[in-house]
Formats: C-alpha cells, structure tokens, sequence
C-alpha cells in the first residue's frame, strides 16, 4: 500500500500498553516525546502509577512491533496481547521486578551499612580504610543501582533526561571523586585540600533511594486496587457444554452462544440470557444493592456478579470486551490514562524540570568554588551531589495521576463510571445542573393510565399498535403494553416517519394518522375543538403525558401516560441545592405535566416543550455567561445536551449514544449519584492540590537548603544520605495522601 493510499484510508488503531522501566514523572514524558513524533503516531497519554501508555495510532503507516522497537530504544519495554495475556505478562514482569528490586535492597543495604559504620566512626582507623570502602561501594554503586546508571546513559542518547539522570550524576560523581582521592591522595593534599572521600554518601544514597522506590512500588498497586477488584470478577476457567458434553475451558475460548453452567458460588463469566434453572444472583457490583436478584428462564445476567444459591444454564450473548464488566473496566482504565488540564501543566514543568536541577546543580558548584570557605572545592561538591538528589521530581510526578486513579477508583466502585479526568477537574466546579425529565426525575417507566376515544371504530387499537411497534420511543413502549392485552391485529404500515420531539406521522390505507404531542398537532394544522382541549388539560393536570391519536384531520383520541417520580428525587435534589448548585428541568413533555413534577421534587426552574436541539442551545447560553453546566440524562435526544455542558452524566438504565456522550455515567441510575460525583470531584481535586502544594513547596524548601544558603548563618550544610532519604520521604507522603481517598466517606 503507498503511503497516500495509507493517508486516504487509515485504519486508526487505539491501544494500551502495559510500560515496564518506568521510574518516574520525567520517564512518562520521555516516552511521550519520544513516542509522538513518529508518523503514523495520532495520541499518546502515559499513566505512570497506573505503568501504562494509551497510543492512538494508523495501522497502514505504523506497526505496533515498531513502537515496541522504538520503546525499548529509551530502555522502556511495552506489553501487548489480549487483556488476560496482557495482565498476566505485566504481573509476572512486575512481579520479578519487584523482586529484584527486593534483592537488590538487601544487598545495597548490607553493603552500604558497613561503609556508613566505618565512615562515620571509625574513620582514619581502619588501615587501607579508603580501599576497603571502595570495594565495598563497587557492588553497592553497579550492582544494586546499575539500572539507574544503564537508563540514564540510554536516555542521554536520545538527548532525554529523568529521575535516574539525577541519581546517576549525583552518585557517580561522588563515587568518581572519592575513587580518584583513594588512587592519588597526594594530588589533593600538594593543594592542601584534604582528600575526602564520599563512597557513603554514594552508596546510602542508593539505599535510600532503592528502598523509596521499593515502598512506592507496592503503595501504587494499592491506587489501581479497583480495577485489580473488578478484575478478579472474572472467572479464569468456565464450565459449558459443547457437543453434549460437560467441559472446563479457559475464559478466552467461550465462544457466542456457549451454554454455559452456573453452580453455587460460581461468578457470571459473559452477559447472557438464563435457558434453564432459578437462582439468586448477587448484583451488588452494578446496582450497589446488597439484596440478590431472583433469575429465572429468560432473564438477563450480567458478567462479574455472582451466583448464589441455585444452578442456572445461561447462553453466551455477549463474551470478552463486550461484556459490561469489561467495557467498565476499559472505560475506568481509560479514564485513568486520561489527563486534566493541571496535570498538563504539571507534565510541561516536570518536562524541563531535570535540565533545570542540573543546571542549579553546576551553578551552585561554581558558586562554592568562587565565594565559598576553604575547603570551597569539598563544600562545593557536597552541595551539587545535594542538589542533584534532593530535587529529585518524583512527588511532583506522582501528585497528579495517584489522586485521579484512586478517585477513578473509588467512582468505579460507588456506581460512578468517570470516562476522563477533565470531566472529575470540572464537576466539582458545577453551577448549575440541567436534568432531563423521564428516566432521570422520573423511572423512566411510563404506563398508560386512560384512554379516552372520541370516536369509536375496533380497528383503532390495532392500527395504534401497528405504529407504534416500529417506534423506539419510551412512550410507545408503554402504549405498546396497553394494547397487547387487547390481543390486536396486526396491519401492514406503508409508510412510517419519526420526528424528533414530536411524534410519529404514519399511512394506512390511504389514511394518514398522527400519534404525538399537541405541537405535532399544529405542524400538521389540525386542531383541537374546546371539548377535546378541556378533557386534555384535565389529564395534564393530574401530571400526565397526553399523546393524540388522530385519524386525517380528527382527533380520534388521548391517551394519558404517566412516568412516576423516583422514590429518592426529591431528597436528591435537595442535597444539590444545598450545594449552592441551580438544579433547571427541561423536558419535552407539556408545561402542565413538567409543573406538577417539577412541584413534586421542589424544582422551581423548567422549561416544557424543549426540542432536543434547544436543550443544547440553552446549555450554550448559560456557558456564554460564564456560567459551569452539568446535564444529566439518558435518551438519544439528550445527547446532544449531554456533549455540550461541561459535564455530561448519563443514567446508567439509559441509551448506548447517551452514555457514550457523557463524561459520567451512573450505573445505578439513582439521582443521589450526581451529588457523590461532585463530592467524589471535590475530594479528588483537593487531594491532587494537597500533592501539588506539599510537592512543590518540599523543592522549593529544599533546593536552597540543599545548595547550602544556611551556611553562611548556621554553619549548616545538608548531608547528601539525608536529601537521598527526605526525597525518598516525599514520595511516599504523596502516594499515602492520595490514598486517604479510598477511606473518604462519599
């Protein structure tokens, strides 16, 4: 294929890529520079706690072989396959990973002691005491720390640097300038500058930072732990029957429309349809409601929740990432990968952030030697190993994304699918809430309460029916469930159109017949006569829907449907009010009926007879005065409204389009989520400004004690072992702040 073909025809690719090699911030914007510039290359977002790399590529122009390839090239390793495959190669990787990083601790730690001991109490006697220190760093310096040494010179090839850069540099000189004034002490001291060595500082610092990165490794794994939970919702191993026989098979080989069996205990592998048995099933991880769900032949599961007490026989519907189960967790996974607009800002600083540091680093040096007491040369190199170690980005790198993945976590967790992390920066900010009627104030449930005919003909049932099968409609849904008890006929329907917000206009038998609002009404000039208008604003006024039937120009009858208010609405919208947050209803539905639920659930502002393109309109006028939007809803005609507030929230029971348009979904469809992800919002943001602020003021603090500016007053200058430990100390302080979250109340 040539290239302008692959131009005019890609076939864009999305994929995430578990990373190894990562050690911190600067790593992930190492790899997305890296990675960027290649043609072909659409997206890259690194997540670093979460080790992983979402990259948006076109198959026709770039390989994935060849972003492995170019991975490695900086020392980064990326993990492809199926999610199982995936998942198991990164956590055996991981795994051994960290078991090295163990080993090599340990080993750091028994070398590096011995050296402290004798450095720092029993220096000058201990005869060849230099030489023996020195034997004793080399396998503390090249091989506990040799990644730190390896990764720094790959990256200084590719003209990128990153935390190891930092350790390198620090320890490397400190180990070649203590190396040096073992070999030729005399050089120094014809200088009269004792030949002071730092093989402590060199190893310990090693030590500490090993064993920083050690503690930081195991308290990541505790910031995905809900994407690990949902993950253990699936099962390894299935039990079918294929070809009449019973067998076990792994998760990966279920095929459509397996007949798959469920013992007691046993997790739903696929989403499916229960064939045969009854049993309780635990739904508990979708609905949040710990009281089991009875199933019986033709009911629906759902992957993830788990049997109880009966043996059922499901039919595979849907299998892999077509489940719900794992389109959650992508969605999760996703949204975790994702950045808001502080981590950009906090990406670009990180990104000069160790050019900057070094460049600190030699200046202070320059500084000591120039204006500094004797021995200037010693103070001097102290304080540039100092500098280089204490500065360190790792908290500013973690401050961020460990937040977002814990709060993203806990979301999953509370039924508050967040699909990125700009949508969780924004809802805390919310002003004003817009809520769709039915399905969201409303169950979404409507039934047909009355029938009034103001003409009699037995085949009007049957021809309703017949249009408003080929409907999609909530409303028609209902009718539909009216009239099948009436065992009607079916007549063929020759033509058929659906216009949004109104009704339905169809043909039967040269007759033309209209099924919708008052407004369809009007767009078609027909009118209603004063009898049939008073027995209309009647059924309005006890809050139901009216729908017109008409036959040509006659009204031939109304029928009332009404959608109950959800037991939990009114209290809901209390407590977002009590947020100072305007709650707006805009429905479709008549002003009469949009009054009277509106009254209901304490809303005093709403608008009736909203077209769904005006839902969006609105939204746009309060944005343009300034003002932060949410809308929550879940029917295609909300998707619109949902795609352009500032935070989009989708019911969970809703519409395929009006998920995929919010930024927040709501599994449970239950109203008082929408104040649990504001909360969830708030609590998020401020523990990523806790981060940011301990994490910046930590090198702000630092740097300068570092560079030795309490010297010239306190006769103070900072031991690089202890700016190796206090780095260590900050990002971990980081990591424990940001899962605070998961025991926050929300």
């Amino acid at each position: 294929m040539s290239h302008s073909e692959s131009i005019v025809n890609p076939i864009i690719k999305r994929q995430t890529f578990r990373v190894t090699g990562m050690t911190c911030a600067s790593c992930a914007i190492s790899l997305e520079t890296y990675l960027k510039p290649i043609t072909g290359v659409k997206f890259v977002s690194v997540n670093y706690p979460n080790q992983s790399v979402s990259i948006e590529f076109d198959l026709n122009v770039v390989s994935i072989e060849l972003l492995k390839a170019k991975a490695k090239e900086i020392s980064y390793e990326l993990i492809d396959g199926n999610e199982n495959e995936a998942k198991e190669a990164f956590d055996d990787l991981e795994a051994i990973r960290l078991n090295t990083l163990r080993t090599k601790l340990i080993g750091s730690a028994l070398f590096s002691i011995p050296v402290f001991i004798i450095s720092m109490f029993f220096m000058g006697k201990i005869p060849y005491e230099n030489w023996i220190l020195l034997g004793l760093s080399v396998p503390a310096l090249f091989w506990a720390g040799n990644q730190f040494f390896i990764n720094a010179w790959k990256k200084i090839k590719h003209g990128a640097t990153n935390m190891d850069t930092l350790v390198a540099l620090s320890t490397g000189v400190a180990f070649a300038y203590s190396v040096f004034n073992t070999v030729y002490p005399d050089f120094m001291m014809s200088r009269g500058i004792h030949p002071h060595v730092y093989y402590e500082s060199a190893v310990v610092i090693i030590t500490f930072i090993l064993l920083g990165k050690y503690l930081e490794e195991r308290a990541k794994g505790k910031t995905s732990s809900a994407i690990k939970k949902m993950m253990g919702l699936k099962p390894k191993e299935v039990t079918c029957i294929r070809n009449g026989e019973e067998v076990t098979l792994p998760m990966h080989e279920i095929i459509l429309g397996d007949l798959i069996i469920l013992k007691p205990g046993d997790k739903v592998p696929v989403d499916g349809k229960v064939k045969k048995g009854e049993s309780y099933i635990d739904e508990s991880m979708l609905t949040g409601e710990p009281i089991p769900v009875p199933k019986t032949k033709g009911d629906a599961v759902t992957a993830g929740t788990i049997n109880q007490k009966g043996a059922l026989r499901i039919i595979a519907q849907k299998i892999g990432k077509d489940t719900l189960l794992s389109q959650i967790i992508s969605a999760v996974e996703e949204a975790q990968a994702s950045k808001p607009d502080i981590q950009r800002l906090v990406d670009k600083i990180a990104g000069i952030f160790v050019p900057i540091v070094i460049g600190i680093a030699v200046l202070t040096f320059v500084i000591w030697i120039l204006i500094g007491p004797n021995p200037s040369f010693t103070y001097g190199l102290q304080a540039l190993i100092t500098v280089l170690i204490i500065a360190c980005p790792r908290a500013l790198g973690l401050a961020t994304p460990t937040a977002l993945m814990v709060g993203i976590g806990k979301g999953a967790e509370l039924g508050i699918l967040i699909k990125d992390a700009q949508t969780l920066e924004t809802a805390y900010r919310t002003e004003i809430l817009i809520l769709d009627k039915t399905g969201t104030i409303t169950e979404g449930k409507p039934s047909v309460t009355e029938v009034i005919w103001l003409e009699e003909d037995s085949n009007y049932s049957s021809i309703i029916y017949a249009i408003e099968s080929l409907s999609e409609h909530p409303l028609a849904q209902a009718v539909l469930n009216h009239f099948k008890t009436l065992k009607t006929e079916t007549f063929p329907i020759s033509s058929f159109e659906s216009i949004t917000g109104m009704g339905i206009k169809a043909q039967l038998n040269q007759c033309n017949y209209h099924i919708g609002n008052q407004r369809l009404l009007v767009e078609n000039n027909i009118i209603l006569n004063h009898d049939n208008n008073a027995l209309a604003e009647r059924m309005k006024e006890d809050g139901n829907t009216v729908v017109y039937f008409t036959e040509n120009e006659n009204v031939v009858a109304l029928i009332g449907l009404k959608d109950e208010v959800k037991l939990d609405a009114k209290q809901a919208i209390a407590k977002i009010q009590a947020k100072g947050i305007e709650v707006y209803m805009l429905t479709g539905d008549n002003k009469q009926t949009a009054r009277v639920i509106a009254e209901q659930v304490g809303i005093s502002h709403f608008q009736a007879e909203v077209l769904p393109s005006d839902k969006g309109n609105f939204i746009k006028k309060l944005q343009d005065e300034g003002r932060v939007v949410a809308m929550a809803g879940d029917g295609i005609n909300d998707s619109h409204a949902l795609a352009q507030a500032d935070v989009g929230i989708a019911m969970g029971s809703g519409t395929d389009i009006a998920m995929e348009s919010a930024g927040i979904t709501l599994i449970h469809s239950n109203l008082d989520q929408i104040s649990k992800a504001i909360e969830l919002s708030k609590a998020t943001m401020k523990t990523i400004k806790q981060n940011l602020f301990w994490a910046f003021f930590y090198n702000i603090i630092a740097l300068p004690i570092a560079a030795g500016v309490l010297y010239p007053a306190f006769k103070f200058l900072l031991n690089p072992m202890i700016a190796g430990a206090a780095m260590s100390f900050s990002s971990i302080s980081v990591l424990t702040n940001s899962l605070r979250l998961k025991r926050k109340k929300i």
